[in-house]
C-alpha cells in the first residue's frame, strides 16, 4: 500500500518499523447513599474506588467554608457537586440539575451555573443512565480505504467519534452505520465511558465498551478537535477483525504519527517526553501531566516522541512531529503544555489567541498585526492532525500504512504563519 503524499506541508514521512515503537481538615456533614456503592471526596479518603454507574447516588451535605472561595469569588454547583461525588463527570451532574433532581436549601435549581456559598444546603440525586441509540446519518465522510472488514476514515475536526451523553447524533459512527447500511444500534456505555472518560481520548482505546456496544468495532478514538486518520473495524459481528487491531493497539504496535503547531518552540528541538498523565483535579475536562512515579487511580504512564518539523516566525510558533508510544486521554495536548509549549488554539491547555498574540506579535512587523490578529482569531480547535497511520491488516496480514494532509483551517494558518518567517531547526550531532 503507497503511502499519501502531504505536499500541502511539504512534510515528509518515514513509518517507523513496529520494532522501533516498543520503548523500553475538618469535614463538612455529608451524607452520600445508593442501591450500589458510592464514594464521596473527604479530606481522610487516601484510595477512591470506581464505581460501576452513578444512576441513583444521593448526596446531602453543607457547603464547606474551606470549599467556598474567598470574598468575591465564586462557586458553580456542578463545580461543587462533581467535587464531592468521587469520579463523576460535570457533565452527568449537569443532566442531574436539568433534570431537576438538584436543591439548594430547600428549592430545587435547574441552573448549572449557579453560585452556591458556605453553609448552603444542597441536596442531589444522580440521574439514571438513558440507553443510547446510534441511528444510521447520511453524513458525508472522507474515507481513505475500505474492504470487507476494516475502514480507514479522515475524521473532520469537530466531528465526535461515538454517541455519547450530549453528543448523540452527528458522530462518526452515525455516518459509518449509515455508509456500511447498518441498522440502528441500541447501547449503553459503562460508567468507565461515560462519566470516568468523559474526554474523548486521543489515540483512546475503546476496549473497555461493552460487548452490548455500537457497531461499527471503533478500537480507537481521536478527540473531538483533532483531524486526521482512525481506522475502524466495519463490524462488531467481526469479532477477529475487532480483536486484531485492538490487540495491536495494546502492543503498541500501531504506528501513529501527529503533527501539530505550537505556541512558541521546545527549547530542545527533539526528544522523549516520559511524564504520567492524570485527570486534573481542578477541571475535570482537563489532563494534566503528574512528574513523578504514576500512582494507581491518579495518573498512568504516557510516553511521546516530538521533532521540530519546522520553526515558525522567529520562534513564535513551530510545526512539530509527535510519535505515541502510549494513548492517554489528550496525551499529546497535555504534554506539550508540559513542555511549555501548549498547541496553538488549544484553550482548554493554555495555547489560547492571546498566547498566540503575545508569542508572534513582538517577531513581526507592525504593519503585519492586523493580518496576524485576523489569523490568530480563526483559531477555533487545537491545531492538531493524526497525519499517519500504519497497520497489519487483521485477515490478510499485509502492512498498511496511509498517510493524509490536514485540512484547510490548519493548512491554512500554516500557510500565513510560514509567510511571515520559517526555517529548519538546529539539530545537535
Amino acid at each position: 500500500m503507497q503511502m499519501l503524499s502531504l505536499h500541502s506541508v511539504a512534510y515528509c514521512y518515514s513509518a517507523p518499523s513496529t520494532k522501533a515503537l516498543r520503548f523500553s481538615a475538618t469535614k463538612a456533614p455529608s451524607r452520600v447513599s445508593r442501591n450500589l456503592r458510592a464514594r464521596c471526596f473527604s479530606s481522610g479518603d487516601k484510595k477512591q474506588e470506581p464505581i460501576s454507574n452513578f444512576g441513583g447516588v444521593q448526596l446531602e451535605e453543607a457547603v464547606d467554608v474551606k470549599a467556598a472561595p474567598a470574598a468575591g469569588g465564586k462557586l458553580r454547583l456542578d463545580s461543587w457537586i462533581s467535587s464531592r461525588i468521587a469520579g463523576i463527570s460535570r457533565a452527568r451532574v449537569q443532566s442531574s440539575i436539568r433534570s431537576g433532581l438538584v436543591s439548594v436549601n430547600g428549592h430545587v435549581v435547574n441552573k448549572v451555573s449557579h453560585n452556591v456559598k458556605a453553609g448552603d444546603k444542597v441536596n442531589c440525586t444522580i440521574s439514571e443512565l438513558q440507553p443510547l441509540r446510534a441511528e444510521p446519518e447520511d453524513i458525508p465522510l472522507d474515507i481513505v480505504y475500505e474492504d470487507d472488514h476494516v475502514l480507514v476514515v479522515n475524521k473532520a475536526a469537530h466531528m465526535v467519534v461515538h454517541p455519547a451523553p450530549g453528543n448523540a447524533t452527528g458522530t462518526l459512527v452515525n455516518g459509518i452505520l449509515h455508509h456500511c447500511s447498518l441498522p440502528t444500534e441500541a447501547f449503553s456505555y459503562r460508567e468507565v465511558i461515560s462519566d470516568a472518560e468523559d474526554i474523548s481520548d486521543d489515540e483512546g482505546l475503546c476496549s473497555s465498551v461493552s460487548e452490548a456496544s455500537v457497531r461499527p468495532g471503533i478500537v480507537h478514538r481521536l478527540d473531538k478537535g483533532t483531524s486526521g486518520l482512525l481506522v475502524v473495524a466495519k463490524s462488531r459481528q467481526d469479532e477477529h477483525s475487532h480483536a486484531h487491531l485492538s490487540e495491536q493497539f495494546k502492543l503498541h504496535t500501531i504506528q501513529r504519527v501527529y503533527i501539530s503547531l505550537t505556541s512558541g518552540v521546545p527549547s530542545l528541538t527533539s526528544g522523549r517526553v516520559e511524564v504520567p498523565i492524570g485527570r486534573d483535579p481542578n477541571n475535570r475536562i482537563r489532563m494534566t501531566a503528574v512528574p513523578g512515579p504514576s500512582k494507581h487511580g491518579q495518573a498512568r504512564h504516557a510516553a511521546s516522541r516530538y521533532k521540530v518539523i519546522e520553526v515558525l516566525v522567529a520562534g513564535g510558533s513551530a510545526l512539530v512531529e509527535w510519535r505515541l508510544e502510549t494513548g492517554r486521554t489528550h496525551q499529546i495536548r497535555a504534554h506539550a503544555k508540559y513542555l511549555g509549549i501548549p498547541l496553538l488554539g488549544d484553550e482548554v491547555y493554555g495555547g489560547t489567541k492571546n498566547m498566540a498574540m503575545s508569542l508572534l506579535q513582538p517577531r513581526i512587523s507592525p504593519s503585519c498585526h492586523g493580518e496576524l490578529l485576523k489569523l490568530v482569531s480563526q483559531l477555533e480547535r487545537p491545531c492538531l492532525h493524526a497525519f499517519a497511520l500504519g497497520f497489519t491488516h487483521p485477515h490478510t496480514g499485509d502492512k498498511l500504512q496511509f498517510s493524509c494532509p490536514p485540512p484547510p483551517d490548519f493548512a491554512d494558518i500554516l500557510s500565513q504563519l510560514r509567510k511571515i518567517g520559517r526555517e529548519k531547526p538546529k539539530f545537535k550531532e
